[in-house]
């Protein structure tokens, strides 16, 4: 069993587990951490990005979990999680089957979803599902239509570099790719970067992700993006229009992504979400800040009678 911490502050902190997924290469294991109740059946999953990890969100789970038990998974290939033997199933439908995994290992028929980029697309796919377990979702940046210039970009660095010869180094080009998450003091920067680097005995540094969870992402878009051309959209209106759970939708007011027009076709359509937009920030909100969580908070402390 996960052994219960305590935090610098004294507070609780986060307990660990990791449950065992499956895919056509095998079993891997899934690690995630949870914050509040372990026998609360009322459950916030909080996904992260591409190349995230699952302390993305401790801030936000320790402003939820005096009334949610908060999980946030590492999503395969990154963190504390396994590395996949065959890389080309690193994609939304493998991520997808695990989540459906960690629910059953939670004991839960029903739960909350926060997803930034990628953890929303893998939110909005369990959502557009028939008897999905998602009663409510927030997609935090991505929706229906992710913009090819943005997906060049993200492809352009994705696995490219992963190994530094000094913790400095890592946090410069940490520092450099996710600046458009908005500014942040230096104590958030090192909570932002810390966790993803990985400092090995000669000093040198990994982040830490497979770089190999780059690779259905550079044949889909890394031969456009090399090439000098601005790949195609990607649209998911199908997909998106199958979500019925009440949604709550955040944007960077500068992203690349999720773009302000089809944010607002977002919300005339689908699960009509409400729109909430961060200025100075791009891709992605980081849902470090206090106006961030007050915002999420208070969509999922709401309830269908409230809405009525």
């Amino acid at each position: 069993m996960a052994m219960i911490k305590l935090s610098e502050q004294g507070a609780v902190g986060p307990r660990r587990g990791s449950v065992a997924c499956i895919s056509t290469a095998g079993l891997h294991r899934m690690a995630y951490q949870e914050w509040g109740d372990p026998q609360n059946t009322d459950v916030v999953i909080c996904v992260h990005g591409l190349t995230r990890v699952s302390e993305d969100f401790q801030d936000l789970a320790q402003a939820l979990s005096d009334r949610f038990r908060v999980v946030c998974p590492d999503v395969v290939g990154r963190g504390r999680s396994s590395w996949l033997k065959n890389p080309t199933l690193y994609g939304i439908p493998q991520y997808t089957a695990d989540m459906v995994t960690l629910i059953a290992r939670l004991n839960v028929d029903r739960v909350k979803w926060v997803g930034t980029s990628m953890g929303g697309l893998i939110g909005m796919s369990l959502a557009a599902l028939e008897q999905s377990p998602l009663e409510r979702l927030v997609l935090n940046d991505v929706g229906a239509v992710l913009s090819g210039a943005a997906l060049g970009r993200i492809a352009a660095y994705v696995g490219v570099k992963t190994e530094f010869d000094s913790y400095a180094q890592a946090s410069a080009f940490l520092r450099m790719v996710f600046a458009s998450f908005g500014p942040h003091s230096e104590a958030q920067w090192r909570q932002l970067i810390d966790p993803v680097v990985v400092v090995q005995p000669d000093g040198r540094t990994r982040l830490h992700y497979d770089p190999a969870i780059a690779e259905p992402f550079r044949q889909a878009y890394g031969a456009q993006a090399a090439a000098g051309q601005t790949p195609e959209d990607l649209s998911m209106w199908p997909l998106y229009d199958l979500v019925r759970c009440p949604t709550l939708l955040l944007r960077g007011a500068d992203s690349d992504l999720l773009t302000r027009d089809v944010a607002q076709q977002m919300a005339a359509r689908g699960p009509k979400p409400s729109v909430i937009e961060f200025a100075g920030i791009g891709h992605a909100p980081s849902l470090m800040h206090a106006d961030q969580i007050s915002v999420i908070r208070d969509f999922l402390l709401h309830t269908d009678a409230d809405e009525r």
